[in-house]
Order: C-alpha cells, then sequence, then structure tokens
C-alpha cells in the first residue's frame, strides 16, 4: 500500500519505519525543507529519533500535495498544539476516501477537542483511527515487541488499521471507544510529569507506585465524565500507556517531572528540549475541564499549578499527602 505519514517527529518517523519494513510504500512529511533534506541525505531523524536510519525505500517531502499523491493511507502524526494548523494545509487533500490514522495524543490547548474532532471538522472526514498504547518511538523503531489498540467508530477501519499496522514484534488489538482512548492518553502525559517530580525528589518506588495507582483513579473519573468507557483504562491505551510514560527513559513528560522535582524552572526546561513534551499543554486544558465537569483531578491540577503558577514542589508533596481522609474507592 501507499502510506502518507504526516509529521517528521519521533513516532511519525517509528511508523513510517515499522511499516516500510512490512513493504509499504511510504512519504514522510514535514513542515520545515531544509530539515527534510537533511533527513533525505543523512537517513536519520537526528532530532527526533537519532541513531535509528530511514530506509532508502522511505520518500521525504515537504510537499503537502506530492506527500499524499496516491496514498491509500494518511497517518496524522504533529505535536496537539499544531495538529489543527498542520491540517488545514492538506484541506482537500486528506479526504473521506482516505483510510486516515491519528498517531497524537492530547486535546487541542485552545479548543478543548480531540485530534478526531479536529480531523472532521478541518479534513471533512469520520472514523479516523486511533492507535495508541505504551510504544515509545525508540522501542518501535527496533523492532522491540509491544501490544497497541487500534481505536474508531467504525469497526471496519480499526480492523483495517489492525491489519495493516500488525506484525512480528508490533501487536494490535481493536476497540471503539474512540473517546476513551483520547482523553486517557491525555490525562497519562501530565501524571508521567508528576512521576518524574517525584523521582526528581529522590523518592522511591512506593511513591511512584502510588502515584501511577492514584492516577488511574483520576483518569478514570475524567474520561467518564468525558464519555468514555472506564474499563478502556484497564487495557493498553489506559494502565498500559499510562506505566510506560511515567516510568521509562524515552519520556518527555517523565523528564520535564524530573527536572521540576530538582528545582529548575518549566521554561528554562523546556527550551532545552527539542522534542514536545505534550504533558505540559495537556495539564492546562485537563485543569480547566476537571473544573467545568466538577471532577476531582489534585495530581493533575498540581501538575498545572507547577507548570503554569510556579508553585513548588515541596509544597505539592504536602498538599497532596495533607488530603482529607477517604474510602479507596470512593471516586
Amino acid at each position: 500500500m501507499k502510506i502518507a505519514v504526516i509529521g517528521d517527529g519521533g513516532w511519525g518517523t517509528a511508523n513510517a519505519v515499522l511499516l516500510a519494513g512490512y513493504g509499504h510504500d511510504v512519504t514522510i512529511w514535514g513542515a520545515f525543507p531544509d530539515y527534510i533534506e537533511q533527513m533525505r541525505r543523512t537517513r536519520e531523524n537526528s532530532k527526533y529519533l537519532p541513531g535509528v536510519e530511514i530506509p532508502s525505500s522511505i520518500a521525504l517531502s515537504s510537499d503537502p500535495a506530492e506527500a499524499v499523491e496516491g496514498a491509500e493511507v494518511v497517518v496524522l502524526a504533529p505535536p496537539s498544539k499544531y495538529f489543527e494548523s498542520v491540517l488545514a494545509r492538506f484541506k482537500g487533500l486528506i479526504t473521506p476516501a482516505h483510510l486516515v490514522v491519528s498517531l497524537t495524543k492530547g486535546l487541542c490547548e485552545k479548543t478543548r477537542r480531540t485530534m478526531t474532532d479536529i480531523a472532521a471538522d478541518v479534513l471533512g472526514v469520520d472514523g479516523v483511527v486511533v492507535l495508541a498504547g505504551p510504544s515509545h518511538a525508540e522501542e518501535v523503531a527496533r523492532g522491540v515487541p509491544t501490544a497497541i489498540v487500534s481505536a474508531s467508530s467504525d469497526p471496519a477501519r480499526a480492523k483495517r488499521v489492525q491489519e495493516i499496522w500488525a506484525g512480528p514484534r508490533f501487536r494490535v488489538y481493536t476497540s471503539d471507544d474512540v473517546v476513551g482512548i483520547q482523553i486517557g492518553g491525555a490525562v497519562k502525559n501530565v501524571i508521567a510529569i508528576a512521576v518524574g517530580c517525584s523521582d526528581g525528589m529522590g523518592f522511591g518506588d512506593n511513591t511512584r507506585a502510588a502515584l501511577i495507582t492514584r492516577s488511574l483513579a483520576e483518569m478514570t473519573r475524567f474520561v467518564t465524565a468525558y464519555g468514555g468507557r472506564p474499563e478502556t483504562l484497564a487495557g493498553l491505551a489506559g494502565i498500559g500507556d499510562l506505566i510506560v510514560t511515567c516510568t521509562s527513559v524515552h519520556s518527555r513528560n517523565h523528564y520535564v517531572g524530573e527536572h521540576l522535582g530538582k528545582g529548575e524552572k518549566i521554561a528554562d526546561i523546556l527550551s532545552s528540549m527539542q522534542m514536545v513534551a505534550e504533558g505540559v499543554w495537556n495539564s492546562k486544558v485537563i485543569h480547566d475541564l476537571a473544573a467545568e465537569l466538577g471532577v476531582d483531578m489534585p495530581i493533575c491540577n498540581l501538575v498545572y499549578a507547577l507548570c503554569y503558577e510556579n508553585y513548588d514542589v515541596n509544597d505539592a508533596v504536602s498538599a497532596m499527602m495533607g488530603r482529607a481522609l477517604t474510602h479507596e474507592r470512593n471516586y
């Protein structure tokens, strides 16, 4: 098949490498011609996926029309903050005739919409398939085994993506809970910052495990209020993605939290990073939405305060541990 990957970040590149390895005809599109030319020359995405060879069979383009010409499948992989503006460049080029797959996790910072809602509005496409689960780009590109979920409101499209993406080192399950998987993906990035803070402050395994477990309760409350299903969070796109994002050396959100925990300022941390930490943006969206929905999100709210209100990490620990005592299942 001919497949176009829109977005030259690490996750988009990793999927391109995976799909090209199956024999598909893959093109990666990037917004900056100079960087696309560098990738074409070096056969490496040195900014976002260093050390991974981009096979010569993968084409690289900065021209939207050229990138999607003849494509049967279009993969959307821009960061959530730029998702809508990037898709606007492909209006009229990506159509309902394409099988459209979104790799982007998070909510739009300005409109608070999911990526599938944005794709539907900007491109006029329905049934966009979402791929999510424990799948760091650095490992997927190197053939490290994992399993993820293909979700769509159209079961046939979810099944088709399952068949295209599944391989010897990449197992794919299907789901129809598009909302739950996308909202869970947004919240887990925020939680990874909290866990990173704990690690940066020198706390141990007990603290990490407690944070992840109580964060799952927050995710469940929020996803349910937003219209998703709580059982989704017991799966790969819930607890699976939460664990890997909170504990991996590859996690950009954990990196941000770790440096916050060491007393560094958020502006300094972000300015030193090449890659995007979605959890910083999403902490504000989730904080505001949780207030509107009446959902108790103490861990996520503290991450928001650390990122946007210059809150002290030591005060955050005291605030978390000093909350009123309650029953564990009191959601």
